[in-house]
């Protein structure tokens, strides 16, 4: 079968691998659908040690979905549309076997790239499940890519008083308000901690969910963030996971510090199911987040896409 491998720093090429064979409780699935994550430019965008290139065949991608061919499992059935993690987040390629606790069955109607989203909701839905109520609060999100874009509706479904938003392009911002953000600020042009103890006449937020991965976001916390208030840490760093932060200035808020990877749980498919529900019941819509569509041919420049994210960009979806 056909897979893309990362050979080289931000290279891709194509390789001929094996088709995965399905062990017991295993289901082999056709993918027709890939998605590029921020998590995935921890790989493509980084210069990691020559001794580690090139990469598995098929990796970084773990947004997939597809079509069931091939089921050794009782709970899983050929020609059922699935999202599926790959065991190895090796995504990149025709085929790949997982077994039936990684994969997610998804309605037969509708855009299956649509469907797809829900991986990237799920794991906001099961962060907003870490973090509790937010009825009556305030709360700041730092970046509004996707995933700042998704906790933005949640935090709006959810009750939350004031939701003040980040993020350096303007069309993000828009994007925010959009779906429920009450305040936007491009801190590159004004003062964030300024503008945020205005709204909230001096109190700061209640939450503060870092979504970018930047230092300078994380060292926003401190910033915005009551005394006793709680931060999310969700952003994946892209260049270096070891960057310095002002830790006397954290440590004065006294804060409670909740990291959430939803694809690290025990249950990584629980709050993807979730979500699934909410879509296929009409409660929830994640169409906006599909801005880009590439062919297979076209996985290099899906990345590079990702990578740069021009104005409009949101998502990429690589069609096999």
């Amino acid at each position: 079968m056909r897979a893309a491998q990362l050979v080289g720093p931000h290279r891709l090429e194509f390789v001929e691998i094996p088709a995965p064979v399905p062990l017991d409780g295993e289901a082999l699935v056709r993918l027709s659908h890939l998605s590029v994550c921020g998590s995935d430019l921890r790989y493509f965008s980084r210069v990691l040690p020559e001794e580690q290139y090139p990469l598995e065949a098929g990796k970084p991608c773990h947004e997939c979905a597809g079509i069931i061919e091939q089921s050794n499992s009782p709970d899983l059935k050929p020609g059922q549309r699935v999202i599926v993690l790959p065991k190895t987040s090796a995504g990149l390629a025709e085929y790949v076997a997982a077994p039936a606790n990684r994969i997610i069955p998804v309605p037969d109607s509708g855009d299956l790239a649509n469907w797809l989203m829900c991986q990237h909701m799920g794991t906001v839905m099961y962060s907003c499940g870490r973090i509790g109520s937010v009825l009556g609060k305030t709360v700041v999100v730092l970046g509004q890519g996707a995933i700042g874009l998704n906790f933005t509706t949640m935090l709006s479904r959810n009750g939350a008083q004031q939701i003040i938003v980040t993020d350096l392009l303007d069309d993000r911002l828009r994007m925010a308000s959009y779906l429920g953000a009450t305040h936007t600020i491009n801190p590159a042009r004004s003062d964030l901690a300024g503008f945020v103890r205005e709204i909230t006449d001096g109190t700061l937020a209640d939450i503060v969910i870092e979504a970018a991965g930047r230092p300078e976001t994380v060292n926003q916390i401190a910033e915005v963030l009551r005394l006793e208030g709680t931060a999310i840490l969700f952003g994946q760093p892209l260049l270096d996971d070891v960057f310095p932060i002002d830790y006397d200035a954290l440590m004065g808020r006294m804060a409670t510090i909740i990291s959430t990877i939803g694809g690290r749980t025990t249950n990584p498919t629980l709050h993807i199911s979730n979500c699934v529900d909410l879509v296929s019941e009409g409660r929830l819509d994640l169409s906006h987040l599909l801005t880009h569509r590439l062919p297979f041919d076209e996985v290099q420049e899906a990345f590079d896409l990702y990578a740069e994210k021009p104005d409009g960009f949101l998502k990429v979806v690589i069609d096999i």
